[in-house]
C-alpha cells in the first residue's frame, strides 16, 4: 500500500482532453495559491479527510470531487487560466 494516494483526473477544455496525475497535496497547494491569488473561495477544493484515506469508495469520491473542482476553475477563468493553475494542469505540453 503506497503511503499517498495519486489521483489520475480527466480534463476537458473545448475539444481537448488529457489526464494530469496529482497528489492531494499538490491541489492543495494549488488551491492556497489561488485563493490569495486570484480570490478563489476557499471553500472551493473538496476538504482533506484522514479516516480511510485510502478506501476505494473514499479515494473514487475526492477523485470525481477534484475533476469538478479543477473543471470548475476553468469555468472561472475562461480566457486565460492563472500561471500556476496552467502549470497545474500541464498547458506547456499542450500548447501548440
Amino acid at each position: 500500500i503506497s503511503p499517498f494516494q495519486v489521483y489520475i483526473i480527466q480534463v476537458s477544455v473545448g475539444n481537448h482532453q488529457w489526464t494530469v496525475k496529482h497528489r492531494y497535496s499538490d491541489f492543495h497547494d494549488l488551491h492556497e495559491k489561488l485563493v490569495s491569488e486570484k480570490k478563489i473561495d476557499k471553500n472551493l477544493l473538496p476538504p482533506k479527510k484522514i479516516i480511510g484515506k485510502n478506501s476505494k469508495s473514499l479515494v473514487e469520491k475526492r477523485q470525481k470531487e477534484l475533476e469538478v473542482y479543477l473543471q470548475t476553475l476553468l469555468v472561472k477563468f475562461p480566457v486565460s487560466a492563472p500561471k500556476v493553475l496552467s502549470h497545474f494542469l500541464h498547458f506547456h505540453l499542450y500548447v501548440s
